[in-house]
């Protein structure tokens, strides 16, 4: 399984959000950048796929440079991103025309794991496209209205019903056909992910596992927890 599938490995982001000047897909995890370990969980899981790394072009030096001071021998093709996520992930699609499957992951989503990435896969190949979800554990509000002058008093809200949402990660895998279709069209602010751009086609998307733990880097917290649970896993596989 894989020779016929390629990943998008989208990693276009800052630092803002992080409070670093290094771009977060770059900051130390456990040791090495962020994207490696992205990047080492689908060569794991997909042995065959064909892997394509989107950066930003100014970012494309630093990541090599990277890979060389870590000995990162993990096979991938380096494209330079665009101005938006959807431009990145049309350039990472260049190079995978041949892809039956085409599969596209955050590159600062380090712990996906092999049952999550198969999963979305399988799904995708029965369905043709397919977003790992999880159920949404927080109670939820829906805003109604803003007033006017949003200092004198708050917005209107009503309680939502939580059981009929979900909260979408990646990788979102598609039948590469399709997902070259659907990129074809002109951007648009509400392509929020690969599904929106899929949807806008005409095209269904079905829903598969995720997981908890495949946490997306966004914020300093967010980088502790994703060390602890990368220490736990190590720790447990010691014990095996």
């Amino acid at each position: 399984m894989g020779d016929d599938t390629g990943v998008i490995v989208v990693a276009g982001g800052s630092g803002r959000r992080m409070g670093t000047t290094v771009p977060k897909q770059f900051l130390e995890l456990c040791g090495r950048p962020v994207l490696m370990h992205t990047v080492e969980r689908f060569r794991s899981a997909l042995p065959e796929a064909k892997i394509v790394v989107v950066l930003p072009e100014t970012e494309i030096s630093r990541w090599r440079e990277l890979c060389e001071k870590h000995n990162f021998g993990v096979e991938h093709t380096v494209e330079k991103g665009g101005e938006t996520r959807f431009h990145s992930v049309r350039n990472g699609l260049r190079h995978l025309s041949a892809c039956e499957y085409v599969g596209v992951q955050d590159g600062v989503r380090p712990l996906v794991s092999r049952t999550v990435i198969l999963s979305a896969l399988n799904s995708a190949q029965e369905y043709g496209a397919a977003v790992p979800v999880v159920a949404v554990t927080d109670s939820l509000r829906e805003i109604v209205s803003v007033p006017e002058n949003s200092t004198s008093e708050p917005a209107a809200s009503r309680i939502a019903d939580r059981t009929i949402f979900r909260a979408v990660q990646t990788p979102q895998f598609f039948r590469g056909k399709m997902l070259r279709t659907a990129y074809e069209t002109a951007y648009r602010p509400s392509f929020t992910d690969d599904a929106s751009v899929v949807e806008a086609a005409g095209y269904r998307v079905a829903l598969s596992e995720g997981d908890s733990r495949n946490i997306k880097i966004t914020a300093p917290a967010d980088l502790i927890i994703a060390e602890a649970l990368l220490r736990a896993e190590e720790n447990a596989t010691k014990i095996r």
